[in-house]
């Protein structure tokens, strides 16, 4: 393939070369395609730094054993709302799923619950799973810390992760409403695209390693991402780690690991969910205040509006059911395919 070529891809293909590759790493069939959806499925949404370009990481660290392709999760702590599980440094989707199908019964039971994980990996989007809980006609809400990649106001050291968050409110018609974000001025995995395309970032986004306000992905990388409105996104992220990593008794802060540091070191980081049977109390709310946000009045030069999920549903209709994959990664790819013995993706 020319390095220049941008390689488009059906989604059904990725999806199965990537279940296969998770299932020559041990992984059991049902959660190599429940891994490889989501991955293909953040790709299509538009957010591909939650997409295929982790599978190369997700495969190393499952061949290293630092990510535990058969975990044994299991419950640790069981309160009517509450639950603590160990996810045994399995895949992070897979005990995401179990986690949030016990928030969305436990919810069913006592209008809300809650789950705690501890010993996870990453999850990929908080989105698919806040938007699995509003399926069931609840409130969801997903979280996870990440290793210290963000300073406090005015500090020169990583401090906390730029721990994202999601909800996602059930519509009485149509999609529901969705916020999805990280608590960082940017995601680490976009200033990892950026390198990788070659690309420079935005201002503000990050600084170097010494604290400098920097454009550059590769100083941004080894240096430090900004919080989000500075001390309100710092606060966000604290309050995000204690939900996880303390309810759950697992890692945070500098307990968590870097999820791109030696593939045998678990990452070790956690999780929280919550689902809330409050759908009915809704009612069409949150439909009619998306349709407040669609068709408010548009600033000059902007054409449309778009409500909290609207975007990455827009960029899914567009997608024609296919990814695009740049040179870089699918040289990444092609890699893996010869390490596990699988046959080379090939355009089409």
């Amino acid at each position: 393939m020319n390095q220049s070529t941008v390689a488009s891809l059906p989604a059904s293909r990725m999806q199965e070369w990537a279940s296969q590759a998770f299932i020559a790493c041990d992984v059991p069939h049902d959660d190599a395609a429940l891994t490889a959806e989501a991955l293909v499925e953040a790709d299509l949404q538009g957010v591909a730094s939650h997409g295929c370009m982790l599978i190369p990481m997700y495969v190393d660290r499952l061949r290293a054993r630092s990510v535990n392709p058969r975990p044994n999760i299991t419950v640790v702590e069981d309160r009517p709302s509450l639950l603590v599980i160990d996810a045994d440094h399995g895949l992070g989707q897979v005990s995401s799923a179990r986690a949030v199908s016990m928030a969305i019964e436990r919810a069913g039971r006592t209008g809300v619950g809650m789950v705690a994980v501890r010993h996870a990996f990453h999850f990929g989007t908080g989105a698919c799973w806040s938007c699995r809980i509003a399926a069931h006609g609840m409130i969801g809400a997903a979280m996870s810390n990440t290793r210290p990649l963000m300073p406090a106001p005015g500090g020169s050291e990583r401090l906390i992760g730029n721990n994202p968050l999601s909800f996602a409110f059930p519509a009485a018609e149509g999609e529901p409403l969705v916020v999805d974000m990280a608590t960082s001025s940017s995601a680490m995995g976009k200033i990892r695209n950026a390198e990788r395309q070659g690309r420079s970032i935005p201002a503000g986004w990050a600084t170097d390693k010494d604290g400098n306000p920097t454009t550059s992905p590769t100083e941004a990388i080894a240096g430090m991402l900004l919080p989000a409105a500075g001390p309100k996104g710092f606060g966000l992220a604290v309050m995000i780690d204690l939900l996880c990593g303390g309810i759950s008794g697992g890692s945070i802060a500098d307990q968590v690991q870097p999820l791109y540091g030696p593939a045998d070191r678990a990452y070790d980081c956690a999780h929280w969910f919550m689902a809330i049977d409050a759908g009915q109390m809704l009612g069409d709310r949150a439909a009619t205040l998306a349709r407040r946000i669609r068709q408010s009045r548009q600033a000059a030069g902007v054409e449309r509006i778009y409500a909290p999920g609207d975007l990455e549903r827009h960029q899914r209709s567009q997608s024609q059911h296919r990814i695009s994959i740049e040179p870089v990664l699918m040289s990444q790819l092609h890699k893996v395919a010869d390490t596990l013995g699988l046959e080379r993706l090939l355009l089409s």
